[in-house]
């Protein structure tokens, strides 16, 4: 049995179908949802603990950490990265990288 394979595009949510807008912000949401909770991980706190630094209830904590990702908007997810110390910055590039890399190749 041969298997299809498709190349990513490097975004699990517009593979999945998603429109465009709708998959970056998933995108963004869910790498800002990974990076809080591996800082959450790396301190070894427990649930209450990180609710008070957070200044969230004890509920909301555990449902970070079960990636809840529908429950948190970016501007949530880059307050509480900031409550925990940690700056966020984007990087901002064009969509259509590869079409522009082809385009430069044939001129």
């Amino acid at each position: 049995m041969k298997v299809k394979r498709t190349r990513s595009t490097g975004n699990v949510f517009s593979d999945l179908g998603f429109p465009k807008a709708q998959a970056e912000s998933l995108k963004v949401r869910s790498d800002l949802l990974i990076d809080l909770q591996q800082a959450i991980s790396k301190r070894k706190l427990k649930q209450a603990e990180v609710a008070k630094i957070l200044g969230v209830t004890q509920p909301r904590v555990s449902d970070l950490m079960r990636g809840r990702l529908e429950l948190f908007s970016i501007d949530t997810l880059v307050n509480l990265l900031g409550r925990l110390g940690i700056e966020v910055k984007f990087t901002l590039k064009p969509r259509h990288r590869r079409r522009a890399q082809v385009a430069e190749r044939r001129a």
